[in-house]
């Protein structure tokens, strides 16, 4: 498992690069872009470097919105591809814009996303060790503001490892990954958890009803504490003010942000947020 240094390290190499994307190429790319990155880097759980379900394949799952159009669009249980997340964005402009396992990937296949194994060495081996510790869930995800005003939100993921096959998580719907013209948000924890309290769909909601960002915030993390939730997320309002909370110290949401000259993670953004 990596450590919160090669996250770190990980976190801020994909950050330059998007925020350049962000400012000559707008929100939506940003986010695409960012999330790229971190599917290609083996030690984040998306992409290349997914954890293994129980029947030792790779099945990934990934969404895209942004407030241009509010179209949401994903993929479920994708597998053999190198980046769900581009795919996730191509069914954009399709009539249907969700699509599940065998035929997500035959839908890959016909647009030209070439075969891809994203099965590591060390992803293999932790599979294969089967370990007893109580399973490290696992996202990446990204939002982002432009100057044209769009906010974009984009999340990726592996699940959370030795799940039953089929299993569907929150990132490939509004539960997990939400965005509007108040605000954007991905989530990252326990998918049920993130559906049953429809997570980032309820953050942007109670955005357009003029609530502060970190009012949400504060009552969602709470209203989830109580029920025994496991979750986090990352969120962006209207204004470019941002929010990283989680319900439970066992649940630590990693992060890095820019923003013009400012740049933050989560080790000199005044405080860690792995609450």
């Amino acid at each position: 498992m990596a450590t919160k240094e090669q996250y770190r390290i990980g976190l801020c190499e994909a950050l330059g690069p998007a925020y350049e994307t962000l400012c000559k190429k707008g929100a939506r790319a940003a986010v695409i872009h960012a999330v790229k990155l971190l599917e290609k880097d083996p030690i984040f759980n998306a992409g290349t470097g997914s954890k293994l379900q129980r029947d030792g394949r790779v099945r990934m799952s990934a969404a895209m919105m942004d407030s241009e159009d509010a179209v949401f669009s994903g993929v479920i249980n994708i597998y053999d591809v190198e980046h769900p997340i581009e795919v996730a964005n191509s069914l954009h402009d399709e009539e249907h814009h969700v699509l599940s396992g065998n035929e997500a990937t035959e839908y890959a296949r016909r647009k030209g996303f070439g075969f891809h194994d994203p099965i590591t060495m060390a992803r293999f081996i932790e599979y294969r060790k089967a370990l007893r510790t109580r399973e490290k869930y696992g996202t990446v995800g990204a939002v982002a503001l432009d100057e044209k005003g769009v906010v974009a939100a984009g999340t990726s993921t592996g699940g959370i490892g030795n799940e039953i096959p089929g299993r569907v998580s929150d990132s490939a719907s509004v539960a997990g990954t939400f965005a509007d013209i108040s605000g954007g948000v991905s989530c990252t924890g326990k998918g049920e958890h993130i559906i049953n309290q429809a997570v980032a769909a309820q953050v942007v909601s109670r955005l357009r009803d003029n609530i502060p960002l970190q009012k949400i915030l504060a009552e969602l993390m709470n209203e989830g504490a109580v029920r025994n939730h496991e979750f986090g997320l990352i969120s962006l309002d209207r204004n470019g003010n941002f929010g990283v909370r989680s319900t439970m110290r066992s649940i630590s949401v990693l992060y890095a942000l820019k923003d013009g000259d400012q740049e933050l993670n989560f080790t000199n953004g005044g405080r860690n947020l792995t609450l």
